[in-house]
């Protein structure tokens, strides 16, 4: 019976897209789950539609639709949050970025946002006609519900991960199903670590205690601290993340990730969405230690709260002599997105012994090999994530200062100690001209 009904929704990606109407709003969902076999499929139509609007977030490209549309009369790309070949689409001016904290993006859609045909990939059917939604959990079963069309593509790499709940549909709430060859899914394992990021973990490693649940979020810095951790002398390390990314494979074969001590989910890892290398999507399929929910309930500060020893380990661009992070510009040119920053700051902090750390080298090299630094004196442009309102600790590989509860000069101070000492008096006279600097303070 259910085969048969598989059968009579199975299309091709050509017949499938059809339901594509001029002026329609897409979703794609999010990374590995990105449906490749629909958008070819839909960009093959570019010359008959006009104004469709597409979302997607994190997906790794390409995405044919905007790569055959540079002058965007027919498709319009938006993110959510961007992987580095979406920011390169708004280098290039195909893509715009929707500002979001991401437990928030499925109420988004529920309360105010419209999607006429929602696709994405998939593994196969179980036996009881249940696709599940892997990797894109975190958001997908709230897009679902909310499209007026389903188009689910098998792709036959794509792991199955058990859930907390919503992380499955059932046939009899898609209308079409798409199949066909797939390449292997992307990969993306930890970056290797560099000096500047070993003395950045060393600073966070005192604070994180046995037992005590992580959050690592998106990017190179915190995979590489999580990866560190592996090497430490912790043990009972939990998981609780927006993101499951390498770090945690590595924590795991390394024999610290058991989630034995966690206070809510004992002995379980819980994510909202995974992407990495093929080990992690190996290690996450099936495995009853794993489990990922809608991300409305895994970054909801009330859900952080309730973990004790809650260690939130983020990363970003710049912050300011106010305690300000940005974590997704510089300057006016968009890097990535909020995300799920600010949730696990607020979570955290709400937490039994719980800290939330911001992580950064001290300064960088520009396009033209010229050093600067990341701590600024005050913003001009750039895109604030986390409010100075909120700002807990900020890690350089220079130290790990707290700004909670600190006055303007003594952010001033603490932020300008861990600074790269070749910038340290030209943000001190900058501090002094802002009015925020203790002229009594002694260096």
């Amino acid at each position: 019976m259910l085969q048969e009904q598989y059968r009579k929704k199975l299309r091709t990606p050509e017949a499938a897209v059809r339901a594509v109407k001029s002026g329609d709003w897409v979703d794609y969902t999010s990374n590995v789950c990105f449906p490749p076999l629909l958008d070819a499929a839909l960009a093959k139509r570019r010359d008959e539609l006009s104004d469709v609007k597409i979302r997607g977030n994190l997906l790794f490209g390409p995405i044919q639709t905007v790569e055959c549309d540079p002058s965007r009369e027919h498709f319009l790309y938006n993110s959510w949050h961007c992987s580095a070949y979406e920011r390169k689409l708004c280098d290039r001016g195909l893509c715009n970025y929707i500002p979001m904290i991401f437990r928030n993006v499925v109420p988004y859609y529920r309360h105010f946002l419209t999607v006429n045909v929602a696709m994405m990939s998939v593994p196969p059917m179980d036996k009881h006609g249940y696709f599940n939604l892997s990797c894109a959990t975190g958001i997908a079963r709230g897009i679902l519900e909310k499209a007026d069309i389903v188009i689910l593509e098998v792709n036959e790499h794509l792991p199955r991960i058990l859930g907390g709940f919503d992380e499955f549909i059932h046939l009899s709430e898609v209308d079409y199903v798409v199949e066909g060859p797939h390449d292997p899914l992307p990969q993306f394992p930890a970056a290797e670590a560099t000096e500047e990021d070993r003395k950045i973990a060393e600073q966070i490693v005192p604070f994180v205690r046995d037992g005590a649940t992580l959050q690592l979020g998106i990017g190179a810095m915190p995979n590489v601290v999580g990866t560190l951790l592996a090497q430490s002398d912790l043990k009972d390390l939990g998981m609780h993340t927006e993101l499951c990314g390498d770090a945690y494979f590595q924590l795991f074969k390394a024999g610290k990730l058991t989630n034995a001590r966690k206070t809510i989910h004992r002995n379980k890892g819980m994510t909202g969405i995974v992407f990495g290398s093929q080990d992690l999507y190996d290690w996450v399929d099936q495995n009853p230690a794993v489990t990922v929910a809608p991300l409305e309930y895994v970054n909801a500060p009330e859900t952080i709260a309730q973990l004790d020893d809650m260690i939130s380990i983020n990363s970003c661009i710049a912050v300011d002599l106010y305690g300000q992070t940005c974590a997704e510009s510089a300057g006016l040119r968009h890097i990535s997105g909020t995300g799920g920053q600010l949730d696990y700051l607020t979570g955290a902090a709400m937490s039994r012994g719980g800290k939330a750390f911001i992580c950064m080298t001290s300064s960088f090299a520009d396009k033209d090999g010229v050093r600067r630094s990341r701590i600024l004196p005050h913003f001009g442009g750039d895109i604030v994530t986390d409010p100075r309102s909120q700002a807990y600790f900020i890690v350089t590989e220079y130290g790990a200062v707290n700004l909670v509860g600190r006055s303007t000069w003594e952010r001033a101070e603490l932020l300008i100690s861990i600074a790269h000492p070749d910038f340290r008096e030209e943000l001190i006279a900058a501090a002094r001209e802002q009015k925020i600097w203790r002229e009594s303070n002694k260096r």
